[in-house]
């Protein structure tokens, strides 16, 4: 499948075909050193979520 960006005012617009399916409300969008566009779901951190770090203990427990 090939698709074409077009113009919409001063951006570019990507068209998502009807067979991918939408699967999140938000994505990161990366490009790649040799041009590749990648849309991957955005997720939080959960080495910066305050919750989750607290209820983990990260003590080392064996050598």
């Amino acid at each position: 499948m090939t698709i074409k960006p077009r113009k919409v005012g001063n951006s570019s617009v990507f068209t998502i075909p009807k067979n991918i399916q939408i699967t999140d409300d938000e994505y990161d969008v990366f490009q790649g050193r040799h041009g590749d566009i990648i849309y991957s779901p955005k997720k939080n951190n959960i080495f910066k979520d305050k919750e989750f770090i607290e209820t983990h203990d990260w003590r080392q427990k064996e050598e």
